[in-house]
């Protein structure tokens, strides 16, 4: 686990766990109050991007939806090509085969489970374990063709968090997560409470919610999930000017972007260049090994493309009739003072 909230070997002395809260039953909740419910607190699967730690979504976008200060689209549940849809969909069978690989009975709990001392902290759990003291929670997962690469090391750091979380909220001492790779191959892991691991995640979500309590933005991390955020925060220009020519650390910021644009167009060159010797020496070859690794470089197969232009032009009623407003967005773009001039 990242070092930022793993144990430093010497586990603090805590009292006995208290059980979770039943913050509010789920079973007659439509998704919208069950989004609702979830911006009242931190819940296990936002336990990762609360701290940092999150492969697909950063602290910003995690706070702005918490603050209620942007909207973004949510993925259709509906929609068989979001995995999802598929992870929704497999739960009940990827937890049916937990039962009968393992012999242990597991239940659903419908309801949002609150800390008993953090109140903003959340959890929904896929599975109660029943009728063991080895394991008392289980989380069930699909993994898929992009998605199983995380999982080749064991369990993803960010699942470690959300397990870790729950174990938090409910006082529970041990969960199981059981993975579905590809759709064939069911993987097993226990994990197991650490009391200095969880003391750690609850300073740090605790962090993260004074953020959104106060209304104060965690900087943006240089993700895409971050710039989609920033794109949601401030989506509108007003034509304001900043005068930062005083200003010693955005002074510094720029000249530092300056200088990685100048780096990366030197970058982009040299890799042309490499690539180029490499293709002109295949000549009309498919394919080159190295002793490191291999290239192709093949012909990929003609393809028929609608001419939207020439369409327009001979039909020009067919814009009016199908024609849809793309919503238009900020693009930053960087001079220099010899630009300007």
């Amino acid at each position: 686990m990242n070092p930022m909230i793993e144990s430093n070997g010497q586990p603090p002395v805590v009292p006995k766990p208290r059980p979770a809260l039943r913050l509010v039953k789920t079973q007659n909740l439509s998704r919208t109050e069950w989004l609702d419910v979830r911006r009242q607190g931190i819940g296990s699967s936002d336990a990762a991007a609360a701290v940092g730690l999150s492969p697909y979504q950063s602290p910003l976008e995690l706070w702005a939806q918490k603050t209620g200060k942007a909207t973004f689209a949510q993925p259709d549940p509906d929609d068989d090509s979001q995995p999802m849809y598929w992870g929704t969909l497999l739960e009940p069978i990827v937890a049916a085969h937990y039962t009968r690989r393992t012999g242990r009975r597991v239940r659903r709990v419908n309801a949002v489970l609150q800390h008993p001392e953090h109140p903003w902290m959340l959890a929904n759990l896929d599975r109660e374990v029943l009728g063991t003291p080895e394991v008392q929670i289980l989380e069930c997962k699909t993994a898929g063709i992009h998605g199983a690469r995380l999982w080749k090391d064991g369990v993803p750091e960010y699942v470690q968090l959300q397990v870790m979380h729950q174990l938090a909220v409910t006082g529970k001492q041990a969960a199981d997560v059981i993975v579905l790779i590809g759709g064939q191959e069911l993987r097993i892991h226990c994990i197991e409470r650490d009391a200095a691991v969880i003391e750690r995640l609850i300073e740090l979500e605790a962090a993260f919610w004074r953020l959104v309590q106060e209304g104060t933005p965690p900087p943006a991390d240089g993700s895409e999930s971050a710039q989609r955020a920033l794109q949601a925060l401030y989506p509108q220009d007003s034509g304001q000017t900043l005068d930062w020519t005083q200003d010693t650390e955005m002074g510094s910021t720029f000249s530092d972007l300056q200088a990685i644009r100048e780096r990366l167009k030197a970058f982009e060159l040299q890799e042309a260049q490499l690539r180029q010797r490499i293709e002109e020496r295949m000549g009309e070859a498919s394919r080159a090994v190295f002793e490191t690794g291999e290239v192709t470089y093949r012909r990929i197969k003609d393809s028929v493309v609608l001419d939207t232009k020439r369409l327009l032009q001979e039909q020009p009623g067919l814009k009016e009739a199908y024609g849809q407003v793309r919503a238009g967005s900020r693009r930053f773009v960087l001079r220099g003072h010899i630009d300007s001039q």
